[in-house]
């Protein structure tokens, strides 16, 4: 098989996996039956149709797989270098990958809610009450990432992750479901590395990839359990499936009238395009705010529907099918994450609802004799024009604008809940750490264009914005028609997120909003751009030899601030220990017990550890609970036929109830928390937790005081 062939189905198939993955789980999970014999009995042939019919090319396509634009020969080296790169990442990610299962952020939330799928298959999580003696004012059973509903409990996020992570669960345990996220890295990079070869040229592919895997966001994501890991694999995945639609479509149209040709009952085209729709369209079950980033693919499937492409209504229904099933997990499962987002989401769902209207007229107008033609000679007009000139210019000066910012305007938010309280009071205690002006409103969100810059370079920053000129210009021009898609993502999510990131301003942590499209889209373009520049030297007169050397002095230019700049994190372990701790834990808790947390953080930490990894109900102290409070639910468990234990941070906190036992010990390291300059290390980080084991109330009496 050709390399250019292996390389094409080698970076299409993550995300076909993914998706059959995801299409099989969701149902299940809704009718709440997610266990692994019947999830794995219907992904087998599901998968095997989709790598079937996503793999496929047209018979007779002699570019088939070539990977690159304008039948450019696709070298070995170039896909053995992707390879390569691919499993180099995997291997050292396996390595370096964090333990975080004990809820502190989001990686060790996804993980518990992984967790629990894993072993129970269904939601709402139940409180379980009546282990406590049918509850009692003094007890509280929510904490940071599961909200209480009643007497259940909703984990917050959607469930795209952990559907995925509760498969590493069931082959392995937690270790394995931990791998998950190298193991989704690594398919990122070769996706990446294969979408740089159809767009920009396959012996461009290995660079694309390396500049990718050796960002610190690249490297940061792929070591804890995020969910921008699955969101971008089916990202690059499904550009890469309508980047191989769209060829297989040109190839049919080119074909000599009357030539025979072979009948497929799902033509390549039409299967890669449904494909590549489901697969953008499932972003949303991984990250609701993915249906912002697909809002550029239902205008570009209504441009096909409107020019009759045979691609267009396979992508749209693909495209509806994969975000239907992200709003209806949402809404039915997560609705609690939703409503707390609602400021965003609402206004978001209405702007989608507005511009399916206004693509379904379009798509109507187009086909239209008397409107298609007038939109037509609109359109030859754009191209002539000085149209392209403004585009270009336009993308410089949206670029620069984002350079002045930090010069104008200082993004500040006042709190609106509970949860932007804590923020507020986390950000003082950063800025009180890096001896920055406390204001704990501050958003640093001006600096978002200086964010991506720690990470790629300014090489890589100036470059894309060439790059990205050009390809605008191109684009308006009728030219790169394979670009309009991706370009379209590409600049539209990039300036939304630099212009309102909607994160936690810390970094590392903030640099997982740049991850899903930013950084990737930013290293797109500048490898088109440095690509186009070695063309126009080759054909200024310079040899191969001299050519080459050019080529290898760029890709390191790009290369060597990405390095400087992820050399401090590069082989920094962080969250260690974790697994184990937990597992001890769990051993020394045992059986029918009843676990009450008397301490905040540690409630807030192990509370649904407990309760999904221990598999024991568990519960907290409210405000203002006094021990006798405490006693009197030590009594009402031992009613109910159950032994308390109750786990504190101190061994003072468990002590009034019975003896002392220090049961985790945790001395590891966490990420760092930069505000106003790049991450380069890491912080110390300790867990304790106290547990004590109170005897039955007859016996407590019976112990003299």
């Amino acid at each position: 098989m050709r390399a250019g062939r292996l390389l094409a189905r080698l970076s299409a198939a993550p995300a076909l996996l993914v998706a059959a993955w995801l299409a099989v789980s969701l149902p299940l999970l809704l009718a709440g039956a997610f266990r692994p014999a019947p999830a794995i009995a219907l992904f087998v042939p599901v998968a095997a149709v989709a790598l079937w019919l996503g793999l496929r090319d047209r018979p007779g396509r002699d570019d088939a797989g070539d990977g690159g634009p304008g039948g450019v020969p696709f070298p070995r080296w170039s896909f053995w270098g992707v390879a390569a790169i691919g499993a180099a990442f995997l291997v050292l990610q396996v390595l370096m990958a964090g333990e975080q299962i004990v809820v502190r952020r989001d990686p060790a939330s996804y993980a518990q809610f992984a967790a629990w799928l894993a072993e129970h298959g269904s939601l709402p999580i139940p409180q379980d009450r009546a282990a406590f003696g049918g509850g009692d004012p003094a007890l509280g059973f929510g904490s940071p990432a599961f909200y209480v509903v009643g007497d259940d409990l909703v984990p917050q996020f959607m469930a795209g992750l952990p559907l995925i992570l509760a498969l590493g669960d069931w082959l392995g345990g937690p270790y394995a479901m931990l791998a998950m996220a190298p193991l989704l890295g690594a398919c990122a990079v070769v996706a990446f590395g294969g979408l740089v070869a159809r767009l920009v040229g396959p012996r461009w592919a290995p660079a694309g990839a390396l500049l990718l895997a050796l960002t610190t966001p690249m490297l940061w994501v792929s070591r804890a359990t995020y969910s921008e890991l699955p969101a971008l694999v089916l990202l690059l995945g499904g550009l890469v499936l309508l980047y191989d639609a769209r060829r297989d479509e040109e190839h049919e149209r080119a074909r000599v009238p009357g030539e025979d040709a072979p009948r497929l009952r799902v033509p390549p085209e039409v299967a890669k395009a449904f494909l590549g729709g489901l697969a953008l369209g499932l972003i949303v079950l991984v990250r609701i705010d993915g249906l912002r980033d697909i809002l550029p693919v239902v205008v570009f499937a209504g441009l096909l529907v409107g020019f009759r492409r045979r691609t267009g209504v396979p992508l749209a229904l693909g495209l509806a099918l994969g975000a239907g099933a992200g709003l209806a997990e949402g809404f039915l499962l997560s609705r609690p994450y939703l409503d707390y987002l609602s400021a965003s989401v609402e206004p978001l769902l209405l702007i989608t609802g507005l511009l399916v209207a206004a693509t379904v007229v379009m798509a109507v107008a187009l086909r239209w004799g008397p409107t298609g033609s007038r939109l037509r000679r609109l359109g030859t007009a754009l191209r002539h024009g000085r149209a392209g000139a403004a585009a270009a210019l336009l993308t410089v000066l949206v670029v620069l604008a984002f350079a002045v910012r930090p010069l104008v305007q200082t993004v500040r938010r006042e709190p609106a809940n509970f949860d932007d309280e804590v923020n507020v009071h986390f950000i003082e205690q950063v800025q009180k750490l890096s001896g920055l002006a406390v204001d704990g409103t501050r958003q640093y969100s001006e600096l978002s264009l200086y964010w991506a810059v720690w990470y790629v370079g300014v090489p890589a920053l100036l470059v894309a914005t060439f790059g990205a000129a050009l390809l605008a210009r191109r684009l308006v021009r009728g030219n790169a028609p394979e670009w309009l898609l991706p370009f379209a993502m590409i600049a539209w999510t990039t300036v939304l997120v630099l212009y309102r990131p909607g994160i936690t301003p810390d970094h590392p942590w903030a640099a997982r909003r740049l991850i899903a499209v930013v950084i990737p889209g930013l290293l797109l373009f500048a490898v088109w751009g440095t690509a186009w520049t070695i063309r126009r030297i080759r054909r200024n007169g310079y040899g191969p030899r001299a050519t080459r050397r050019w080529a290898v002095g760029a890709a390191l230019v790009l290369l060597v601030p990405i390095v400087l700049s992820s050399g401090g994190i590069l082989v920094s372990r962080t969250e260690q220990g974790e697994v184990a701790a937990v597992r001890e834990l769990c051993a020394r808790i045992g059986p029918d017990r009843s676990v009450v947390v008397v301490e905040r953080a540690t409630a807030d930490r192990f509370l649904q550890v407990v309760r999904g990894m221990c598999g024991v109900p568990a519960a907290r102290t409210a405000a203002g609970a006094k021990p006798d409070d405490i006693r009197r639910v030590i009594g009402k468990i031992y009613a109910a036929g159950r032994r308390p234990v109750i786990l504190g941070a101190e061994a003072r906190q468990v002590a009034p109830f019975a003896k002392a036992e220090h049961v985790v010990a945790v001395r590891t390291r966490q990420d760092e928390r930069t505000l106003t300059e790049p991450p380069d290390g890491t912080w110390g980080l300790s867990m304790d937790v106290w547990m004590a084991q109170p005897p039955p109330p007859r016996e407590r009496a019976a112990v003299p005081s």
